[in-house]
């Protein structure tokens, strides 16, 4: 019955395929990716679905062939998921995480490896490594009973691929770019929640000519503007933008404005976190930005930061803890 009702949901994917051999070739690698044990990638289709080793090569065609459509694909799936599956909204907003990972790879001739830095504070990672770098996005959803899962909905190589030298779009371009194709396809605004890597002008400022927003966390060294104050007597020339510069983690010393209230994080119970809400103008994108800033009794400080100004700071906070939900697709992909 199980699998009765997955072929169902698989077989909506079938436009994506140009032949129905195509199709049944990706159906078997989608019970493979279903059912394998290891992560040994194509190897590991083979394994579980105890195929013929020559089988090898033709699944590693299925991935080129110019048969199975991947942009056609992406939009199917993606419109599935947001018709299947219940979305978690803040407003009229849907919520949407990405976050990046770099795979080690080994071969010395294999597309698209380069030359990667880590950052982490894990000791036991090296610092440089040779691989691949991806960007993942997923769509956030919720259950009646309040459970919250990151849907994957598409993952590309946004580094180390290089058609033409006169293409200067960056990694941060690329993942823009793939996130606003998704959100068209999802209809309607969307939130969208990162770390801080991503709290730059290149993906705020084409999120909000699109109509979205962004939530993610401030860097320990970022500053902020107070609005300059009306003169009395205006003088000719451009009025003056930016007032009294602010080190937001300067603002943790005024415990006194500080508000508390139980902690909304899905894994908190009886906590009791103190925050601080204050909209100020961020000079990379010119324009008013809400920052909260968290202080939590057992996982410490954190600076927040939302495009959104209108948005509640309990939800900015809590669509940040939702973050990590998509590094379970990670641990298993």
């Amino acid at each position: 019955m199980l699998w009765k009702m997955w072929f169902e949901a698989v077989a909506q994917l079938r436009p994506a395929c140009s032949r129905q051999r195509t199709f049944y070739w990706m159906v078997l690698c989608l019970i493979g990716l279903c059912i394998r044990t290891e992560l040994a990638g194509v190897t590991s289709f083979v394994r579980v679905l105890g195929l013929e080793p020559v089988l090898y090569q033709r699944l590693l065609h299925l991935f080129h062939s110019p048969a199975l459509k991947l942009d056609t694909l992406t939009e199917i799936w993606t419109r599935w998921c947001a018709d299947s599956f219940p979305s978690c909204t803040v407003g009229s907003h849907r919520v949407c995480i990405t976050d990046g990972l770099k795979a080690p790879k080994e071969g010395r001739k294999m597309p698209a490896v380069k030359k990667l830095h880590q950052e982490s504070a894990n000791n036991s990672k090296p610092e440089f490594i040779f691989g691949h770098s991806f960007q993942c996005i997923s769509l956030l959803t919720q259950t009646a009973q309040g459970f919250v899962a990151a849907v994957p909905l598409a993952a590309r190589i946004c580094e180390g691929l290089v058609w033409s030298n006169r293409n200067q779009r960056t990694q941060l371009d690329r993942v823009v770019a793939l996130f606003l194709s998704l959100a068209e396809v999802l209809g309607s605004p969307v939130v969208l929640v990162a770390d801080a890597y991503y709290a730059t002008r290149k993906v705020i400022l084409p999120l909000l000519a699109a109509g979205h927003h962004l939530v993610t966390r401030a860097r320990k060294n970022a500053v902020a503007y107070e609005l300059a104050p009306t003169p009395k007597h205006p003088r000719r020339g451009r009025p003056t933008l930016y007032g009294k510069r602010i080190r937001l983690r300067d603002l943790f010393s005024a415990a006194a404005t500080f508000t508390s209230a139980p902690s909304p994080l899905y894994d908190d119970q009886n906590v009791i976190l103190d925050f601080r809400c204050i909209n100020l103008l961020w000079r990379p994108v010119g324009r008013l930005v809400r920052f909260v800033l968290v202080r939590h009794p057992h996982r410490g400080s954190m600076m927040l930061m939302a495009s959104d100004i209108t948005m509640d700071p309990l939800d900015i906070i809590i669509l940040y803890g939702y973050r990590f939900k998509i590094e379970v697709g990670f641990q298993t992909s």
